[in-house]
């Protein structure tokens, strides 16, 4: 029998929420991402871009403006703002909450990632590097995908305002380990479901040069954290540093669809 997924304990429709600022990822990356929910996800959903330029955007895309933050201008447009998201009241949300950046990939159905631990703030649980693997992995998330439920989270945002500057100073350009701490009490994603393109697709060197990358088995959500970005992977990238190099990702053309050659962005 086909698989029916729980409903939401209020009865309203999940919330997918993602960030959209500048020229980097234009509104084909995200909806891109609308239509990989569209196919992956099996319950009523809402779709959500938070963005400073909504344009573009699909007509069954909500487009909102950035999430409002006590941050200096220098941090004005940075992922920062995902703190800003857990604010009570944003949107008019009910339910529970999926944030996903617009630089993954869905290959399998994501309704696990409302069943799992209901009522449960949850993140990824941040990958270790290869070279540090005989150490304790460290109780950092990444903040690529996490879920909590609208009108209990007010309390991260109260204490970001609380202790800005310290904050700031302390993670700077790492405000995925700040919102692990805030956050509390969470859990980690179970390690299958989301995996890391350079950490579990991409052979370590040498044979990265000669090895193209796999799908790793079970994997839900692969993860495209700094470069390449998925359209990079799909063809070879040429980092300048040997071990960072990829063969080409052909595989990656059966879950991204309408590839991004003529969206509007920049490689910073």
């Amino acid at each position: 029998m086909p698989h029916e997924p729980s409903p939401s304990p209020t009865g309203a429709p999940v919330n997918i929420l993602t960030l959209k600022w500048g020229d980097r990822y234009g509104p084909v990356f995200v909806n891109r991402l609308y239509r990989a929910i569209d196919r992956h996800l099996a319950r009523p959903f809402r779709f959500l871009c938070f963005t400073d330029d909504g344009s573009g955007l699909l007509p069954q895309i909500e487009p909102h403006p950035l999430p409002s933050l006590d941050l200096p201008e220098y941090k004005a447009r940075s992922t920062w703002l995902k703190l800003g998201l857990f604010a009570d009241g944003l949107a008019d949300m009910e339910g529970d909450c999926l944030f996903l950046d617009l630089d993954l990939l869905i290959v399998e159905g994501i309704d696990c990632f409302f069943e799992y631990e209901p009522g449960r703030r949850c993140i990824i649980h941040n990958w270790t590097l290869r070279h540090q693997i005989s150490r304790k992995r460290p109780e950092i998330g990444n903040s690529s995908v996490f879920r909590w439920r609208a009108g209990t989270t007010q309390f991260i945002v109260n204490r970001f305002l609380g202790e800005r500057d310290w904050a700031l100073q302390t993670f700077d350009t790492a405000e995925q380990s700040y919102v692990t701490l805030a956050m509390g009490e969470r859990l980690w994603w179970p390690e299958a479901w989301v995996r890391s393109f350079k950490r579990h697709s991409v052979p370590a060197f040498p044979l990265n040069l000669v090895t193209a990358p796999k799908l790793p088995a079970d994997t839900r959500i692969l993860v495209f954290h700094g470069r390449p970005d998925p359209d990079q992977a799909l063809d070879g990238w040429r980092s300048g540093r040997l071990h960072r190099r990829t063969r080409p990702a052909p595989w990656i053309e059966d879950h991204w669809h309408d590839r991004p050659d003529n969206a509007a962005r920049t490689d910073s």
